[in-house]
């Protein structure tokens, strides 16, 4: 695995390693135990609850995850090229500061040549992005940490802005023992300001404080999600529905009339209804009109939550109407 320019973004082929397991695997190894499917990741993750060191035989078990949120791969080799082994821990540790928002898979291409082989790595160091199981080269370069923070950062923001705001839990994260009294989960003291607003009806203030909160770090899901709803309150706050939805009817191809109803279906419960108006409104719009309708469905996405299955379809049928 020497250096060479990398010159085939996208051309990774996963199949080679969607199968099962040669062999039953060994009982599961103990939080934080080095090479566990579940634990933290070995050989210098700094203990982050959000990296796992991967093997052939959990690789697909972690390319699963990239459903809920993005998992990305980092191919390196200690003995090889001692530098890549320090961006591994870097992706460690940064994954911690993103609380979630990415899984950091570590991959040892000498203890994992397999993976390596299967997944056709060029050269090392290698990050890829997995998003729904499609991998996607990210950067090939050893970065300072404090550039892989700003590039990741800018990651972050690019999928919450298309709605993807799904999180990861904390790698072995237990339930509490004998939770049968099942209390109500204590508030995020972060989020009790906009949550106050809302409980008071002042919309305004709530779409004020959700903004803060993802001003100042932009990966926080829950506070991007609640930005987005709130902001759908704050539209339809005040209308009336009936002539809303006349104007709707009466102008079918009008992207403000449209994304206005749709913002009055979402609130009142009528998701799917919400989301198929503007997939329809994307199918039959172009130029700027199509790019309106998009990036407002993107943001009832982001609103409903990127792991609801009306999310899910919705998704899928954007990717219809565009393709």
């Amino acid at each position: 695995m020497t250096q060479q320019p990398f010159s085939r973004p996208g051309a990774i082929d996963l199949s080679a390693l969607k199968r099962p397991a040669p062999a039953a695997p060994a009982a599961p190894a103990a939080p934080g135990a080095p090479g566990g499917a579940g634990g933290p990741a070995a050989g210098g993750g700094g203990g982050s609850s959000y990296a796992v060191e991967v093997t052939e035989e959990s690789f697909q078990a972690v390319v699963e995850q990239s459903m809920t949120a993005p998992v990305l791969l980092v191919f390196y080799s200690r003995t090889r090229m001692p530098e890549s082994g320090q961006l591994a821990d870097d992706l460690a540790t940064l994954s911690a500061e993103f609380e979630g928002r990415f899984l950091a898979g570590l991959v040892d291409i000498d203890a994992a040549p397999g993976i390596a082989q299967a997944m056709q790595i060029p050269s090392i160091p290698l990050v890829v992005a997995v998003l729904d199981g499609r991998p996607a080269p990210l950067f090939q370069d050893v970065l300072p940490l404090e550039e892989l923070r700003a590039a990741l950062t800018q990651v972050v923001q690019q999928l919450t802005a298309q709605g993807m705001t799904g999180r990861h839990q904390p790698r072995g994260a237990q339930a509490e023992p004998g939770a049968e009294g099942e209390e109500e989960p204590a508030v995020d003291p972060r989020y009790a300001p906009a949550q106050d607003a809302l409980a008071a009806g002042d919309v305004d203030r709530a779409v004020a404080e959700y903004q803060k909160l993802v001003s100042a770090n932009p990966a926080d899901a829950e506070a991007a999600a609640g930005l987005a709803m709130a902001t759908v309150l704050q539209r339809t706050q005040g209308v009336d529905e009936a002539a809303v939805r006349a104007d709707a009817d009466a102008r079918p191809d009008d992207v403000d009339a449209q994304t206005l109803v749709a913002d009055l279906d979402l609130v009142l419960g009528q998701v799917d209804e919400a989301f198929a108006r503007l997939v329809e409104l994307v199918r039959r719009t172009t130029g700027d009109e199509r790019t309106a309708a998009r990036e407002h469905l993107l943001g009832l996405f982001a609103a409903v939550g990127n792991d609801d299955p009306r999310v899910l379809r919705g998704r899928q049928g954007l990717a219809n109407a565009l393709f």
